[in-house]
């Protein structure tokens, strides 16, 4: 039983990585504006907030290592070299791979230093 499948023959799956990126990114920096700008509206302390941030970014980072490895499955793990540019349903098959890996790695990156700031952050600057 195969838990991902080879090749995934639409779009979509080239702009999974920087999707979930986008969505932590919204998490990480709206939840510490609002947090940050009204102190007492929530019952927790920055910590805590540090430390969903640390949970949100796991998942996320997660996420997008699946899409990865989905990618350099659907690239047939790096034996194709680029470029893939012959008008064949095997090298679009090769060359959205190939992509989504690229945007999986900068996606990957991406997300790392999005969640930097919270580690070494320990109270809302005013």
């Amino acid at each position: 039983m195969r838990l991902l499948p080879k090749e995934v023959d639409s779009l979509w799956t080239l702009f999974t990585a920087p999707v979930v990126w986008a969505g932590h990114f919204l998490i990480c920096y709206v939840s510490v504006a609002i947090f940050c700008a009204k102190p007492g509206l929530l019952s927790f302390e920055f910590g805590s907030l540090r430390l969903g941030i640390a949970l949100v970014t796991g998942a996320t980072l997660v996420a997008i290592t699946l899409s990865a490895l989905l990618a350099w499955r659907q690239w047939g793990f790096g034996a194709h070299d680029p470029p893939h540019d012959d008008p064949t349903r095997h090298d679009r098959i090769l060359f959205q791979g190939f992509a989504t890996l690229l945007l999986s790695g900068l996606s990957f990156v991406a997300v790392v230093m999005t969640a930097l700031p919270a580690m070494f952050m320990t109270e809302c600057l005013r």
